[in-house]
């Protein structure tokens, strides 16, 4: 598959600043766990609460930065507001680098690894 920007080539300014606001955004680790949880499988707020150990409002209130963003969205089952990743990139995105920062805390648990020297 060709990349639609080439090595050494700048992105446009536009997809810059996407990209930017999505930085941002999942630079909460509270919404960086909702994410995660999210990519994970749908859930309703009350879950996503209980799961990220997060108060009810505080756990809404990331949810409706993440969805003004466009990177989740909710769809309605009876009174239960289901919310789930819109965003297909974000979830192999935050799937990857969660992934390999637990894999480098796994290794760097390892008794008799001298961190950082990849030993």
């Amino acid at each position: 598959m060709a990349s639609a920007v080439r090595d050494f080539e700048d992105p446009p300014v536009e997809v810059l600043a996407e990209a930017a606001g999505a930085f941002g955004l999942l630079a909460s680790p509270a919404r960086l766990h909702i994410v995660w949880a999210l990519a994970c499988g749908e859930s309703d707020v009350t879950a996503l609460a209980e799961r990220v150990g997060g108060a009810l409002p505080a756990v809404s209130q990331h949810l409706a930065k993440l969805k003004l963003a466009g990177l989740v969205r909710s769809r309605r089952e009876g009174r239960r507001v289901v919310y789930l990743v819109d965003h297909p990139d974000v979830v192999i995105m935050v799937r990857w680098l969660i992934e390999r920062l637990v894999e480098r805390a796994e290794s760097e648990a390892v008794p008799g690894r001298v961190r950082g020297l990849g030993a």
